[in-house]
């Protein structure tokens, strides 16, 4: 198992830092300056407002099928017949509640146009998630990683032929972003679905309402979890959008950043979506789950870690790099959600474990009080901090619900406390900080920058937090 965590991890990564980094750092930072703060902010506060109610398309349905399909593969069949007509069913009480939401907290004509593409854009990309975690869940990990940069690839092609490919002799508008996306997750879409229809002899043999009604009662748990998490994750620029009188603007400026944060959770995400099905399985098989946590931790620790050092300490060096007009406030904006990279590193970890062991009601009850804690804050501090008060919201809510799944994780599976990464991790830290603080004092940003960068390589490999030796052995096993 842990050759295979290894070797599909590593494919996963592969082929993310191929193509995700020059979406997030190229095609979306190349949107933002050319379209101003503004504009891109009146995208972005929609965009989360619709990721927001995306559970309504899933019902947890993603996780719940994941798991299900990973313990015992011949449901395939059984559940596709259910999940598929269930999935377009969802997608209409998700059209309605979106539209229902927008007109109650009033949102323009003007945004109601926009939330149509991006409505169509959520169910697009929620079906494309679906129809993956069959392919995850026969352990086809290598397909599915392949299929995870599939719509990143296109959109990138699509919008940079858009922005630079001069093809067109008007300027370019948020709306052509919007539809580049659209277009590439239909083609992907498409795709997806004859893997799938090939890996299981046959897409749907009947439709079977009885049994979707089954599996959704199954599966709400999962959406549960997933709507609370959305909303702690994702309402901040909602929040400053609508509370402040230049909300627009202050969530542009979070973008920035959030950009950046966002970029790294997703190659979590991967560590994530690798480690759910192998989870789940080791937990029925009865094996000892804590040889993947001690593969995995330290790897994302070092990683988060890494970010958190060399963001805060050239975190103005950074933001004036990427962006053309950046607010005065955004690298602190930027070094705060690096140190929430940190805590959202360790939920990704703990989290799949207790959701793999269908701890769900304990992750409900954590997630459910880190919204109040992440509203509260949000309601105290934007008013006065504006996008610096979301920021600080953020991090401590992060910081309360990942510190929270540990405990919870080590009293029900009796994970250890594996003291000995943890005191490597605080070593490693200690050192780097030390190290970075020198580092300020040579002329010029960027040797400085990379010596603080190779310190952390350097550090991570000394204190044996990588280890390249046992990693290849591992892949090398037969």
């Amino acid at each position: 198992m842990k050759k295979r965590f290894l070797t599909n991890l590593a494919l996963l990564i592969i082929l993310n830092l191929l193509i995700k980094p020059f979406w997030f750092f190229g095609i979306e930072v190349g949107v933002q300056n050319t379209v101003g703060e503004e504009v891109y902010g009146f995208y972005f506060s929609l965009f989360n407002f619709t990721f927001i109610l995306n559970i309504l398309l899933d019902l947890g349905i993603n996780n719940f099928n994941n798991r299900a399909i990973s313990r015992d593969h011949g449901l395939i069949k059984d559940y596709l017949a259910a999940i598929v007509p269930l999935k377009i069913i969802l997608s209409v009480v998700y059209t309605l509640a979106v539209l229902l939401a927008g007109k109650i907290i009033g949102y323009s004509e003007e945004q109601f146009r926009m939330l149509w593409i991006l409505i169509m854009n959520q169910f697009l990309a929620s079906f494309i998630l679906y129809l993956r975690t069959n392919i995850s869940g026969l352990q086809y990990f290598r397909t599915d990683s392949l299929l995870s940069v599939m719509d990143r690839s296109l959109m990138i092609l699509f919008t940079g032929l858009l922005l630079w490919g001069n093809i067109t002799e008007k300027p370019f508008r948020i709306e052509w972003f919007v539809y580049a996306q659209t277009l590439s997750y239909i083609l992907t879409l498409i795709t997806v679905a004859s893997i799938v229809r090939y890996r299981s002899g046959s897409f749907m043999q009947r439709i079977n309402l009885k049994r979707s009604l089954q599996i959704l009662r199954m599966s709400y748990p999962f959406a549960l979890l997933i709507l609370l998490m959305s909303l702690f994750n994702r309402m901040d620029s909602v929040m400053l959008e609508r509370l402040l009188e230049n909300g627009k603007e202050e969530a542009g400026i979070y973008a920035q950043s959030f950009r950046i944060f966002d970029a790294a959770s997703q190659f979590s995400l991967l560590f994530a979506m690798l480690l759910l099905p192998m989870f789940s399985r080791m937990i029925k098989l009865g094996q000892n789950v804590n040889d993947l946590v001690r593969m995995a931790l330290p790897l994302l620790m070092a990683a988060g870690l890494t970010l958190a050092i060399t963001g805060n300490y050239y975190r103005v060096e950074i933001i004036d790099l990427m962006y053309t007009s950046p607010a005065p406030y955004s690298s602190t904006i930027f070094g705060i959600l690096m140190v929430g990279f940190l805590f959202v590193s360790t939920s990704y970890i703990y989290g799949t474990l207790l959701t793999a062991n269908n701890n769900l009601k304990h992750l409900n009850i954590l997630a459910g009080i880190t919204v109040v804690v992440n509203v509260s804050l949000n309601l105290i501090l934007i008013p006065h901090h504006h996008a610096v008060g979301a920021a600080i919201s953020s991090l401590i809510s992060q910081a309360f619900y990942a510190v929270s799944q540990l405990i919870v994780a080590r009293r029900i599976l009796k994970v250890p406390v594996n003291a000995d990464i943890l005191i490597r991790l605080a070593g490693f830290l200690l050192l780097n900080l030390g190290t970075g603080y020198l580092t300020l004092l040579l002329p010029g940003w960027i040797p400085g920058f990379l010596i603080l960068l190779g310190s952390c390589v350097a550090t991570s490999l000394l204190l044996g937090l990588i280890r390249p030796r046992d990693l290849l052995s591992i892949i090398r096993e037969n």
